[in-house]
């Protein structure tokens, strides 16, 4: 059996509307999922401010330790959308606009419409390759091994439709669930991390839940390799019959 092979991720959420709570971010959680089917772990993701020097630092420190940073937001028209120019500060790239998506622009707007504030949206840095958006034409953007996509849900969901094509994928996770019911933690915590020592090609999370007025308990295995899986869930599920079978309140 061929070893697993890892691909990992970072997104990096980008805007002073997160961080204050005007917006929710819908992109993370969409990105992660969409990610881990096509084999490709989403492992660290942070929340910056519309401030270049901060968003050249975590983009920095982010590409250098995954295969793929996913930006997401600050391409738009206005005045505090400066992903692109972060962008190009970060690998040291000048920004200017980009003929090709004057052209997609002019697709949609007559060229009285294209403002300056639309003509932004064609700024990018030098040598980029473009991510295609069918929704509203003005396209995202590659650099190494970063792909700049919207903020706005829909364009980023349509954007990275087009961006994973370019990706390595690698081996998809596999991902199973053991309902412990009503057992508590405290009852199977010990147990149950030294069926994780025992098993450390798997991850196992413990995830509460409060459902019927009762807490209720499952437990989680995942891994790249099937029979690791297979092995640690059915190491869960003999504790969980163990503990109920000992006849002990819960």
């Amino acid at each position: 059996m061929s070893a697993a092979t890892n691909v990992t991720a970072a997104v990096l959420v980008i805007g002073d509307e997160i961080l204050s709570g005007r917006t929710k971010d819908k992109n993370l959680g969409y990105i992660a999922e969409y990610l881990g089917q096509i084999g490709v772990d989403v492992r660290e993701a942070r929340v910056v401010p519309d401030v270049e020097a901060e968003i050249v630092a975590a983009l920095n420190a982010l590409r250098s330790r995954y295969d793929y940073v996913i930006t997401t937001g600050g391409i738009g028209p206005t005045h505090d959308d400066i992903t692109a120019d972060a962008v190009g500060r970060a690998f040291g790239l000048p920004v200017g606009e980009d003929p090709r998506v004057i052209a997609m622009m002019l697709e949609r707007y007559a060229p009285p419409d294209l403002t300056p504030a639309r003509r932004r949206m064609a700024r990018m840095p030098e040598g980029s390759e473009l991510i295609e958006n069918p929704i509203s034409r003005a396209p995202g953007f590659r650099i190494g091994n970063v792909f700049v996509l919207a903020g706005v849900p829909s364009v980023m969901q349509a954007m990275l439709d087009s961006a994973v094509k370019a990706m390595r994928t690698g081996s998809v996770m596999q991902v199973e669930s053991i309902e412990a019911g009503a057992v508590p933690e405290g009852r199977y915590g010990d147990m149950l991390g030294r069926i994780a020592e025992a098993n450390p090609a798997v991850s196992i999370g413990s995830y509460p839940s409060y459902k019927d007025g009762r807490f209720m308990n499952q437990i989680v295995v995942r891994g790249k390799e099937a029979a690791a899986v297979s092995e640690a869930k059915a190491a869960v599920e003999a504790m969980l019959d163990a503990i109920r079978g000992e006849g002990k309140p819960l």
